[in-house]
């Protein structure tokens, strides 16, 4: 095992969030006998690194605070890394970009590959301090990381603009568990039984955490309007604070008069069963990049209706619909048209949903092409043979 390439992989932390999920599924799919994966997590939070950590798979925290840039944290970074002598860094989201950019150069003979896994910074949304971030690489960019990937087209489009190498860019989208997310007619019933629901009642459905730039509040308008019209849909949000303890949610469902068709889940756990519950799948998302969700709820076999943001019109290509963002009529109308077509052509709409992602977003073929660019950058490794082994052995002594 000793001529595996060592990839170490940086993110802010492990809490809900499209980077995260994806960072988990790729370290499951990707090959350990090629490959000796490390995780390092800035923030000490690692509420959604489970499966990570079920695989044997080590990760070390750094300490870090949210939002309080620390030199400590840094310095104990590089001595990790220098310890470690990594082939690959492969850092995920803007802050760790440039800190584990910063602290991979230390180490030498370490190659540094970004994550960009974001799009639009909104004004008045995007903190300050994110946007500084952002400009700092977007300068480091050309001697810094040996390749930066991002996971979609408008992110590459947006990331040159501001100044990032588009030489060094890399297109490589989010991957899709189709196993794991897929068409169960059990599942579906046990959610709507669980939500007192019968088998035949439509339900609307967004799967996003509490984030002004998920656009909760969209969605919950459209809602209002699509009650309006057919009373009978019922409507499901779960993710990060969506819940009945979120008071800003409840009272704007309050006063749309849908307290009743509304079934507010929190973070679940179970979103393979939530998707295949749904009749159609929603993102109201004012940014995105390359929004997970929807791919998730297309390898459901459910319809999508998502704001045209990021490279969600090309997820969703002719099997659901795209409306502008911000934007509760074009909202409801794209799901008043869905529902009122007969089901046999809705579902259709589901299975071309599914089968586009199959072929065009399969996990196993995203692995491949991240393992692809670790290799050509590590170069050949050099297998250790038993001679090797021993000829390390006396000269160390063991």
């Amino acid at each position: 095992m000793g001529n595996r390439i060592r990839v170490v992989h940086l993110i802010n932390s492990f809490e809900f969030g499209g980077a995260e999920a994806m960072l988990c599924n790729l370290l499951l799919r990707s090959d350990r006998e090629r490959f000796d994966l490390h995780v390092v997590s800035l923030i000490d939070d690692l509420r959604v690194a489970g499966p990570i950590i079920d695989a044997g798979i080590p990760i070390e925290t750094m300490g870090m605070k949210p939002g309080v840039p620390s030199p400590a944290a840094v310095l104990r970074l590089v001595r990790y890394l220098r310890r470690l002598r990594p082939d690959v860094i492969q850092t995920w989201m803007d802050h760790s970009n440039l800190i584990g950019g910063i602290a991979g150069r230390c180490v030498h003979g370490t190659k540094v590959v970004w994550g960009i896994h974001h799009s639009n910074h909104v004004p008045g949304l995007t903190k300050r301090s994110t946007l500084l971030t952002v400009r700092a690489c977007g300068m480091l960019s050309r001697r810094v990381p040996a390749r930066i990937i991002c996971c979609s087209e408008h992110a590459r489009s947006m990331y040159a603009a501001r100044g990032f190498a588009n030489e060094k860019i890399t297109v490589i989208p989010n991957g899709f568990d189709t196993d794991r997310f897929r068409p169960d007619q059990d599942a579906a019933l046990a959610v709507r039984a669980e939500l007192g629901l019968s088998p035949s009642t439509p339900i609307v459905g967004l799967v996003a955490r509490y984030d002004p730039l998920k656009d909760h509040a969209t969605f919950i308008r459209a809602a209002g309007l699509l009650h309006a019209a057919i009373p009978q849909v019922h409507f499901l949000m779960c993710g990060d604070k969506v819940d009945g303890n979120n008071i800003t949610l409840a009272e704007q469902i309050q006063s749309h008069g849908l307290s009743d068709v509304f079934h507010l889940l929190g973070p679940r756990r179970d979103v393979p069963r939530i998707f295949a519950a749904l009749d159609i799948a929603t993102s109201s998302s004012i940014s995105e990049a390359f929004p997970l969700v929807v791919g998730e709820a297309m390898s459901c076999g459910v319809p999508c209706v998502a704001t045209d943001v990021g490279d969600s019109s090309l997820m969703i290509g002719t099997t659901g619909r795209i409306v502008p963002p911000s934007n509760p009529a074009a909202l409801a109308a794209a799901w008043t048209e869905l529902l009122r077509m007969d089901p046999a052509t809705r579902a259709r709409l589901g299975a071309e949903s599914r089968r586009r992602v199959r072929e065009l977003f399969n996990l196993d073929a995203v692995t491949h092409r991240y393992e692809a660019i670790y290799q050509e950058l590590a170069g050949p490794k050099e297998p250790v043979t038993v001679a090797m082994a021993r000829k390390v052995a006396c000269d160390t002594g063991f």
